[in-house]
């Protein structure tokens, strides 16, 4: 049995310019943070049974690699010439469509398990990149590339991605006391409400491919964005954690110029109430919108907040900085391909 271990994700700045609508043409710039919370997949061959099987939020027993319905792991095990023979399982410390990136978690775990299946060793890069590939170019999906990026590589890192959609990745370090108190003063509360995030970013997307007056608007608001995230780079560099705080209110009202989809009815209210009575200086809504976590930066009164929330049935998550991206933590010998799959063309 092989099984990985792959980091959810936080977006800090940036969100939205690293789908391809965008960076194609002005290039992408992504801040996001891996946290604590992942994505286990779990991988065995079985001894005497040439189906798959694929047990994640439901179960399916199939004759052949095409039969699959879930397009992630059908796309994956088609790239890995795997048609048949194989028992494929999934958990999560957190539910699918809170804004955290748990579809691209779950392919990159998958990826990361079959290289380590076929004894094919991948970088990090190749492995987001290998996701990349999947998701955009065989599915079609209008994402972007954070996700995939930062589930391979967790930590807090910048993401420069260029216009033929190349990615520098760096890794971004502050001191032990300021990552303490940004993890202590930076909020995520859970609403409850899960949502596609294709869904969520397919305005922006059309807007961005299709012209008009929307383009305009979205293209101004992305613009803006990405200025707001190399200002939210430079402030938590600085270790400036209140500018962060600021900068995320400003991120606030640029997100809804995107698309009526990214924010939630009620919330808007909540929003404000919390910055008047509770010492909340900025917040946004984890992911692309719609729902999931809403993240609020509190300098100080967190039980208050805690409480008041929790009272509107919002419990706060605890997390932390996950320093790595998708590994293998467990390596049976058992599970081992007998000899090396070709990879699908186009890999």
């Amino acid at each position: 049995m092989i099984v990985t271990r792959t980091p959810f994700r936080i977006t800090l700045g940036g969100g939205g310019t690293d789908l391809p609508s965008y960076y194609g043409e002005h290039g992408g710039f992504i801040f996001a943070m891996g946290i604590d919370k992942y994505m286990y997949i779990m991988l065995n061959p079985p001894i005497v049974d040439d189906r798959i099987r694929l047990h994640y939020s439901r179960s399916e027993v199939v004759d052949h690699v095409d039969e699959l319905e879930h397009e992630l792991a059908r796309a994956a095990l088609r790239h890995h010439g795997i048609q048949r023979k194989m028992e494929i399982s999934s958990m999560a410390d957190l539910p699918a469509g809170t804004g955290l990136g748990s579809s691209s978690a779950y392919l990159v775990g998958l990826l990361r398990a079959l290289h380590r299946y076929r004894g094919t060793p991948v970088t990090a890069a190749a492995l987001a990149e290998e996701a990349c590939h999947l998701e955009l170019d065989v599915l079609g999906k209008g994402i972007g590339k954070q996700d995939q990026y930062m589930a391979a590589f967790g930590g807090l890192t910048v993401l420069e991605i260029e216009r033929d959609g190349r990615v520098a990745v760096r890794s971004v370090e502050i001191g032990a006391s300021a990552l303490e108190a940004f993890l202590s003063n930076t909020h995520l509360y859970y609403t409850g409400v899960r949502r596609d995030a294709e869904a969520v970013l397919r305005p922006q997307d059309e807007a961005m491919r299709n012209g008009g007056h929307d383009r305009a608007r979205v293209e101004d608001s992305l613009h803006r964005i990405k200025d707001l995230g190399h200002r939210i780079l430079d402030a938590v560099e600085a270790e400036d954690l209140d500018a962060w705080g600021r900068l995320l209110h400003e991120h606030w009202c640029q997100k809804q110029r995107l698309s009526a989809s990214v924010t939630l009815s009620g919330l808007d209210a909540l929003y404000e109430h919390v910055r008047s009575e509770y010492g909340v200086l900025g917040g946004k809504i984890a992911g692309a919108g719609g729902g999931g976590f809403l993240m609020l930066y509190v300098p100080d009164g967190h039980e208050r907040l805690e409480r008041f929330m929790a009272s509107r049935g919002m419990p706060r998550l605890r997390y932390g900085l996950a320093a790595r991206g998708s590994e293998v933590v467990l390596d049976l010998p058992a599970a081992r391909a007998p000899s090396p799959h070709p990879i699908a063309a186009g890999g």
